[in-house]
Order: C-alpha cells, then sequence, then structure tokens
C-alpha cells in the first residue's frame, strides 16, 4: 500500500497494483502479472474523484523512498505545475532490447522435452508467453552477463516445454512460444517458436515398382515418402549403395523425390529403394528390381557358302548370329531365320583326254620318226584335269642301226627277214596260250556254283550247323554254313533256276552285307512248285522255326534257303546290339507286314508290293543303344529319337516302306530345325533330308506327329531324328521317373530321380536297368518340358521328417548340367537322394521332391513311402514290361486295317489327275499330308504311298472313322459303300 501522509506523496518499495489494473490503459500495463510490482505515486488535485496514478515502468531496484511535499489542497492558488518538479528522477536514457537469440521451431521426439533459449540487451527483464499464457516465472532459467564489446548487460532466459504440455494444446494452431524483453525504453518481442511432435509414418504413400526396360531408354521410380514431422528427407539407393546426382549425372531425383534414370545402362541393372528418414526414424521402401535388357541383333551375313554340289543343281548356305548385340536379360531373340539358303548350278568338271596317236612321221636322216597327239578329247574344262603324259613321242626307226651302216654291210634284206619272223613267232606263241587258258577255266567253272543261282534256288548239299541252345531262332553268329561239306541233310534232287529274271544281281547284293546274328532268307515261288523234296523248313535248319504266319500257300513258303555272308567283320553293323527286347526281325515277301519292337514306339511297315512278287527277304529292326552306337552331335543340335537300323541295306524295294521312331520335342513351338540323318558304312553321319527344305531329289518323305516321327524309305539303314534350335526357345518333352530299393535292411535309404526323353524306349531301358539292380517305380513318370536356355535342371528334396530321418545330401539341391541332357548322348541321367533313419523301427517315409529348370518350368512328386523287408510295389514296373510279350512281327494281310480290295478301289478312284483337284491332292490335304505334295507325285501310285502312311500312323487304333470321314467330305460317297460291305467281310 502507499502510505499517504498529509501533502506527501511517498513512494515506497515496490507494491502491488492489481486494484490499478483497470485503471491502466498502456497496453504493456494492461497486461502486467498481478504479481508485477511497479514504482508509483498518486497525485489527487481538488475536485478529482479518483486518484491519478503515475507509474514508471516495471519493477526496479531500489533502496530508498523519494517523497514529494505538495501544498495544501485548499490552497486555490497554486497549480499542480508550480508544485512538481520539470522532472522526475530517472536512470541514463536506454533503447529498445535487441534480441541476440531469439527461440527456435523445435520437435519433441519420444518423450524428451525441449528447451527454447532467447537472449537480448540490454533487457531489465525477459518472460516467455506460450500460446498467449505467460510462462510461470519459476519455469525461467535466468543468466546475466556482460557484454565484452559494449559492457552492456545480457540477459539470458531459458525455458523447456514437454510432450504433455504440447499434446494438452487444443485447436487447429500449433503450439507456439514467444520471447517479451524489456528495457526502459520499451518493449521488443520475439519471433514465435513453434514446438511440434515429431513423427514418422511406417507406410510409404507410394513405393518404387521394379520394370524392364530396354537399353538406353528413360527409367522413371516413384517414390511418396510416409507422412511426417519434420518432413522425411528422402534419398535413393542402389543395390545398397546411395546415389549421388551430383556424381553419376545419369541420374536425376526430382522435387517431389521420383528417381529419373536418363539413359538405362547395363551397369544400371540393379535393386533399387527409397529410403525416407527424419529426426524420429528411417523408412526403407520394397525393393524395386530394374532390369535393362538388350534385344538382339542379328550379325552380318556370312559369305556364301560353296555349292554343296561339285557338280550339277545344289545349294549355297550362308548365316549369321544374333550377336549384334546378343540378347542380354531376357531381351528378345532376334527375328528372322539364323540361315538363307539359295540353288546353285555348278559346271560339272570336264578332265582333259589325249586324241589317237597320229601315225609315225617318214624316217629322217637322224634314223627317228614322230608322231604326236592332243589334249582334246575333250579339252579340260570348268576346273578339270589336264592331260598327263607327253604331247611328241619319237623313237629309232632303224631298230638302232642307221641307213648309212645298212647300206654299207649290205645285209638290210637279211635283217628285214629275222624281225619279221620273230613278230610271227610271238603272236603263234600268245595265241595258243589264249586256247589253253580258256579250256583251264572252262573246267574250272565247272566247280563252281553261279552264286546267285545259289541264293535262288540251285542249291549244292551243304551242312548247317546247329542253332544256339539259348535262342533257337537264331544262328551261332561265329558259325559259318559248311559249303564245302559232302554230305548234307537234304538228299532230295536239284533244280534249276528257272527265271533268269528271279535273279538277285550278287555286285551289289544286299544279302552278302553283314548282320547283327540274323539269317537272311531268300525264296523263290518258281521252285516251290517243283520241290516236293522240301517239305518241312525246320528240317533243313536244324529245328529253327519260321518267323510269323503267312496266309495262302504255306507249302510254298516253307521251301527256302539260309545264306549267311562269309564277309561279317568287314562292316559296322556287326556291332548292332540284339538284346532281348531290342529287336525284331521277319521273313516278308509281296504280300508285305510289320515289325514291331514292342515297348518302344518303333515299327516297321512294308507295304503290298513293297518287295519284288516271288521274292522272300527276312528283314530286321534293331535299336541301336548310345554305348554302341556313335551318336551325331554337331554344334547345338539335339537327338530327339533313338538310333533305328532297318535292314538289310541295299535291298531293291518296289515302293518305300515306312518306319516309325518316337521323338521328345514339343512340336508346337515353332523354333525347330528338323534334320533326318542316316549312317554311312564307315559310321559317319549324313544328313537326309532337313524339313521343309525337300526337293524332287530328296529320297524321303517326313511325317512328323505330336510324339512320333513316320519316315517313307526307299532305301534301307539306321537312321536318328535330330532338332536344332535357333531361337533359343525349343523345348524337348523329357520325363521324370522316381526309383526306390525293393528291399531295404540298413538304415539307408536312396531315391533315383531319373531324367529321360520323353520316349517309350528311354523308360523301358530304365526300368530294364532297375529291375536287374532291385527298384521299383514309385510313381507313374510326369513330363517336364526342357528349355534351351542354357539352364541347368535343379533337383531337391524337401520336407523330411527330421526326427525320424536326415538327408546326407550336403548341398541343398543337385543339378545336372544343361548340355548333358540337351545333347541327347546321354541316357539314363539320375541323381540320388540318400536318406537315414535313426532307427530301423521308422518304416514310413513322406516327403516331396522338386525338380526344375532354373528360370523353367517344374514338377513336384509327393511321396508317401512304406518300407518293408521285400517290397511288393512292383505292379507298376510290371505293367510297363507287360507289352513285351506282344507280337513282333505281322505278315500279309492280317498286318493292315484297309482290306487290299478297298486300297485298290481308293487308289484306283483318286491316283488319276482330276482338274476339280478331287483326287489324291485333296486326300493328302483332308488327312494333313500335304506338306510336301512332289514326294507323293513322283510316285507311280500316289494314293497308295498316303494310305501306306495312314497305316502307320494309326497301327495302334486302327479306326477307320478318320479315311471314311475325309472320303466323305471329298464327295467319294461309292468308297463309303465299299468300305461298308468289303470292310465287314
Amino acid at each position: 500500500m502507499l502510505d499517504l501522509a498529509g501533502d506527501t506523496i511517498l513512494f515506497p518499495h515496490p507494491c502491488h497494483c492489481a486494484h490499478l489494473k483497470k485503471n491502466l490503459e498502456d497496453p504493456t500495463f494492461g497486461q502486467m502479472p498481478s504479481w508485477s510490482g511497479l514504482w508509483m505515486g498518486f497525485l489527487v488535485p481538488p475536485g478529482v474523484s479518483q486518484p491519478q496514478t503515475l507509474c514508471w515502468g516495471p519493477k526496479v531496484a531500489c533502496t530508498t523512498a523519494w517523497s514529494i511535499t505538495l501544498p495544501a489542497a485548499d490552497d486555490p492558488g497554486l497549480e499542480y505545475s508550480d508544485v512538481l518538479p520539470d522532472s522526475f528522477p530517472s536512470a541514463a536514457a536506454e533503447t529498445l532490447p535487441h534480441f541476440l537469440l531469439e527461440p527456435q521451431d523445435a520437435y519433441i521426439v519420444k518423450n524428451k522435452p525441449v528447451e527454447l533459449v532467447c537472449r537480448a540487451n540490454p533487457a531489465t527483464q525477459i518472460y516467455f508467453k506460450c500460446n498467449g499464457e505467460w510462462v510461470n516465472q519459476n519455469d525461467h532459467v535466468t543468466k546475466e552477463s556482460l557484454d565484452e564489446v559494449t559492457g552492456l548487460l545480457v540477459r539470458e532466459v531459458q525455458i523447456e516445454v514437454s510432450r504433455q504440455q504440447v499434446e494438452e494444446l487444443f485447436g487447429l494452431e500449433d503450439y507456439w512460444c514467444q520471447c517479451v524483453a524489456w528495457s526502459s525504453a520499451g518493449t521488443t518481442k520475439s519471433r514465435r517458436a513453434y514446438v511440434r511432435i515429431a513423427y514418422l509414418r511406417k507406410n510409404f504413400d507410394q513405393e518404387p515398382l521394379g520394370k524392364e526396360v530396354p537399353l538406353e531408354h528413360e527409367v522413371l521410380l516413384q517414390c511418396r515418402p510416409p507422412e511426417g514431422v519434420p518432413q522425411a528427407e528422402v534419398e535413393w539407393l542402389r543395390n545398397e549403395d546411395v546415389i549421388d546426382p551430383t556424381q553419376d549425372t545419369n541420374f536425376l531425383i526430382t522435387i517431389d523425390h521420383n528417381l529419373i534414370i536418363k539413359q538405362a545402362r547395363l551397369l544400371d541393372t540393379a535393386n533399387y529403394t527409397c529410403m525416407a528418414k527424419n529426426i524420429v526414424a528411417k523408412r526403407r521402401s520394397t525393393t524395386a528390381a530394374v532390369i535393362v535388357y538388350v534385344n538382339g541383333g542379328w550379325s552380318t551375313w556370312s559369305e556364301w557358302s560353296p555349292c554343296n554340289n561339285r557338280c550339277g543343281r545344289g545349294w549355297q548356305k550362308r548365316t549369321r548370329t544374333c550377336t549384334n548385340p546378343a540378347p542380354l536379360n531376357g531381351g528378345s531373340f532376334c527375328d528372322g531365320q539364323p540361315f538363307q539358303k539359295i540353288t546353285c548350278t555348278t559346271l560339272c568338271p570336264v578332265d582333259g583326254a589325249w586324241t589317237e596317236w597320229s601315225k609315225w612321221s617318214a624316217c629322217s636322216t637322224e634314223c627317228t620318226h614322230w608322231r604326236s597327239r592332243e589334249c582334246t578329247a575333250p579339252a579340260p574344262r570348268n576346273g578339270g584335269k589336264d592331260c598327263s603324259g607327253v604331247l611328241l613321242d619319237s623313237k629309232n626307226c632303224t631298230d638302232g642301226l642307221c641307213l648309212h651302216m645298212l647300206e654299207a654291210t649290205g645285209d638290210v634284206a637279211l635283217y628285214a627277214g629275222l624281225v619279221v619272223a620273230i613278230f610271227v613267232f610271238i603272236v603263234i606263241l600268245m595265241a595258243v596260250g589264249v586256247v589253253v587258258y580258256r579250256r583251264r577255266c572252262r573246267d574250272f567253272d565247272t566247280d563252281i556254283t553261279d552264286s546267285s543261282a545259289a541264293l535262288t534256288g540251285g542249291f549244292h548239299p551243304v551242312n548247317f550247323k546247329t542253332s544256339r541252345h539259348d535262342n533257337p531262332q537264331l544262328l551261332h553268329p561265329s558259325m559259318q554254313p559248311d559249303l564245302t561239306a559232302s554230305a548234307g541233310v537234304y538228299r532230295g534232287p536239284m533244280y534249276a533256276l528257272q527265271d533268269s529274271s528271279d535273279k538277285i544281281p550278287m555286285t551289289n547284293s544286299p544279302l552278302l552285307d553283314p548282320l547283327p546274328s540274323l539269317k537272311i532268307k531268300v525264296y523263290n515261288s518258281s521252285t516251290a512248285s517243283s520241290s516236293p523234296g522240301l517239305h518241312d523248313s525246320t528240317d533243313l535248319l536244324g529245328g529253327v522255326p519260321t518267323t510269323g504266319t503267312y496266309p495262302g500257300d504255306t507249302a510254298r513258303d516253307s521251301h527256302f534257303a539260309n545264306v549267311r555272308s562269309k564277309g561279317l567283320g568287314s562292316q559296322h553293323l556287326l556291332s548292332l546290339p540284339r538284346e532281348h527286347g531290342y529287336s525284331a526281325s521277319g521273313t516278308f515277301g509281296y504280300l508285305g507286314g510289320r515289325l514291331t519292337v514292342p515297348g518302344t514306339g518303333v515299327s516297321l511297315l512294308v507295304p503290298h508290293g513293297a518287295i519284288p512278287q516271288g521274292k522272300f527277304y527276312e528283314m530286321y529292326l534293331v535299336l541301336n543303344k548310345a554305348e554302341s552306337t556313335l551318336l551325331p552331335s554337331e554344334g547345338t543340335q539335339t537327338i530327339l529319337s533313338p538310333a533305328v537300323t532297318c535292314g538289310p541295306t541295299g535291298l531293291l524295294l518296289c515302293r518305300p516302306v515306312v518306319l516309325t521312331i518316337p521323338h521328345c520335342a514339343d512340336i508346337s513351338s515353332s523354333d525347330w530345325i528338323y534334320q533326318l540323318k542316316t549312317q554311312s558304312h564307315q559310321g559317319n553321319w549324313e544328313e537326309v533330308v532337313t524339313l521343309d527344305e525337300e526337293t524332287l531329289n530328296t529320297p524321303c518323305y517326313c511325317q512328323l506327329e505330336a510324339k512320333s516321327c513316320h519316315i517313307l524309305l526307299d532305301q534301307l539303314g539306321t537312321y536318328v531324328f535330330v532338332g536344332e534350335s535357333y531361337s533359343r526357345s525349343a523345348i524337348k518333352r523329357l520325363q521324370l521317373a522316381i526309383f526306390a530299393p525293393t528291399i531295404c535292411t540298413s538304415l539307408e535309404y536312396s531315391l533315383k530321380v531319373y531324367c529321360l526323353e520323353d520316349t517309350p524306349d528311354a523308360l523301358k531301358e530304365v526300368l530294364e536297368l532297375e529291375r536287374t539292380l532291385g527298384g521299383y517305380l514309385l510313381e507313374e513318370p510326369k513330363s517336364l518340358p526342357f528349355k534351351d536356355s542354357y539352364h541347368n535342371l535343379r533337383l531337391s528334396i524337401h520336407d523330411i521328417p527330421h526326427a525320424l530321418w536326415r538327408s546326407k545330401l550336403l548341398a541343398k539341391y543337385q543339378e545336372i548340367p544343361f548340355y548333358h541332357i540337351w545333347s541327347g548322348s546321354q541316357r539314363a541321367l539320375h541323381c540320388t537322394f540318400t536318406l537315414e533313419r535313426y532307427s530301423q523301427a521308422s518304416t514310413e517315409l513322406t516327403c516331396k521332391i522338386c525338380v526344375r529348370q532354373v528360370e523353367g518350368e517344374g514338377q513336384i512328386f509327393q511321396l508317401h513311402i512304406t518300407l518293408g523287408e521285400h517290397g511288393s510295389s512292383s505292379d507298376t514296373l510290371r505293367s510297363h514290361h507287360s507289352g513285351a510279350t506282344t507280337t513282333t512281327t505281322q505278315v500279309g494281310p492280317y498286318a493292315f486295317k484297309i482290306p487290299l480290295s478297298i486300297r485298290q478301289k481308293i487308289c484306283n478312284s483318286l491316283d488319276a489327275p482330276n482338274s476339280r483337284g478331287n483326287d489324291w491332292r485333296l486326300l493328302a490335304q483332308k488327312l494333313s499330308m500335304d506338306r510336301y505334295l512332289n514326294y507323293f507325285a513322283t510316285k507311280a501310285s500316289p494314293t497308295g504311298v498316303l494310305l501306306d502312311l495312314w497305316e502307320a500312323e494309326h497301327q495302334d487304333d486302327g479306326d477307320l472313322n478318320t479315311l471314311a470321314s475325309a472320303l466323305e467330305e471329298m464327295g467319294k460317297s461309292e468308297m463309303l459303300v465299299v468300305m461298308a460291305t468289303e470292310g465287314d467281310c
């Protein structure tokens, strides 16, 4: 309280002035808190009911009281101006406070409070105001110091703001604080400092997505960081390394945090991550894989190769490779063909030849005469060889005696007579020698039988060796027919050859080809009726039964001769395997027939009329195993079928036979180049035909189906079907088969996974191998498409019950190299998974085996195995072998689905060309055999060849409906009537 004593206003120590607050008009004072102390005085002039207040600033340090004596109030002559002094005591003049440090925006991280600091001079007081409210004086921490330069007092105030204070604020405005500084000259306010709670959300508003882009194209990776306070900073990582656009100008980070790769390079193939961070945390986006691929480009064409035919019409080839550039990282392969072929004609080289010698010239004075010849019969041309020898020839024309010497002696007539006598003697001696030689040759010829006659009907007594006991159908390969014995089994009359046209020429006779433990039978129907002494062929052969059944005259079929070649060691066919189940043989005549190797998909169809009438050949069909035959492996070619030998080679055939072999190509893919190859007598593989590149000179025709290839052949031999991928997209069909041991008495247990070509013969071979090893097939084999992509085949085992079993495989998986599979030359490829059980009591095994091509297709086997002392799960194995007992040889009409009479009528109806095209050409189109019609057009009966091919295609089903439907669509309804009537008969 102020102490009023009379007319004196006493200015005591600071006091409260809350009761005066409403009378203060100054905005600064109006905001002063109730506890703020003021120096003040009261003047109560007369007539004024309310006291006037004088205030001189905020609380100041003062140790004494000031007093002013005023006149009495009732003194009318005095004014206040006369009483008050001109000025009141005050401190030296000061400037407004100046902030040296203003409070800054701050963020509360988690629960840690923030500190706000401000510093000013000159300042008598500094206080914080937050959200319009003064901060309690006790929450201020004040520091004072002197400015070394100006000597002024510097005041610093600090407060703390907690997370709770910020969270308790209601409203849309952020929490803020402000400093207010006082001096004698007035007040100064600082900037507002905002206090916010810092955070960073977990999820990105937009994450980058992986892309595949071509080389040198722009790439945009978008990123919108998660919401946060303060706003998150964004940086990009490439394979965990921070991208700095200043170091690599190919990168650009936009203002909205997107990453731009201006021109994609191969080194930009990487994993990209957008990373957002602020003072609270870091957040990583999902990784975006950017793959920069390169589309393949063709190289320049190579030079044209030389014409493949040295003489006449042939073809030239040039190639290019998809290496400019090569496709990378999944880039597309080059469009188009990697090779081109054009026809070429090479002038045949003509070797030079001499003309006849000219007549001798007259004898010269040097006692010599001359004769000449020229290399013009013909002259060499087109690179032919020149004549070898001399152009001129000379010799002494007097037998060494010069003319002048003869004249000197006078004995010219004597010498001439001697020469003539010697010449006549030599001529007579030569004539006598020729006569004697011819007589001796005639005597010798009576002791030699014509081999062609022996083969076709004129037989000498022979003594045949007995057959082997283990296979009565075959003669022992090391035993030759004994043609020198004086006595034989057959003692009946001998018959001469009646028809010379029935002879088989022996200069290039196929019957002398060496055969792999096979017999060749040659029959002549003309000797059948005149040979009553020959009744039982088994007697003649020492117990060898005939193969196949023959309709008609069986007596004729029993009359035959068994001839073995003496040159077995000269040909490569000696090495052909003759294992049971991989070969078939039979004797065929004019009526034809079929040979089948059971369980392999291999067969040979001998059409009616293929063998000349009156002749009978024993033919054979053999599957060559890989270890016994050198298979072709040129470049990137792969073997698609087993190598098959049909023989004997060189047989004279009147029409093509049909060889059917299985293959493992996925023909739905158009990336294959198919070839048929044959093996020469020297063992080399030669190209027979490339599919879709046939010419009129092509000796065969291939009809390609989904799982087999039917080949029309004019020559028998060894053949194999191969393929080549020209765009790295071709697919082979594989089959996967898993085998387990039949008996398991130890703790170890092995599972074998075979990777085989998807052909019946490959599975049959493995089944027989495992049968000998004591294994059995766990499940039906599964098919797997295998792509020409250089990627290996990976096999792994999973879900083993580790409480009972453990795997002894050290790695996580096994792999079969790509080229081992793609080449096709390695058979029975497999991997073994060896497991070990902890106890003999564990008899149950469940696991999963995964087989897949890296970056390709795969298969999964879910296995449930019950172990037993003696396995009984061999039903599957037996089912696959059930076909081993089927008939291997069918002879005559029983081998064909279409009756001969119906066949002849169809041929008569369609062979003749029709202007409307309603002939054999339309039938080929309906039966999908019109890939190369020129081959059929060169045959005497195109329809007959088409029907032969149809017979081979439908040997299993034999359904005539497809043929009937084709004829019906052609409008050949009369043929349907014939098929319906005669077919039932």
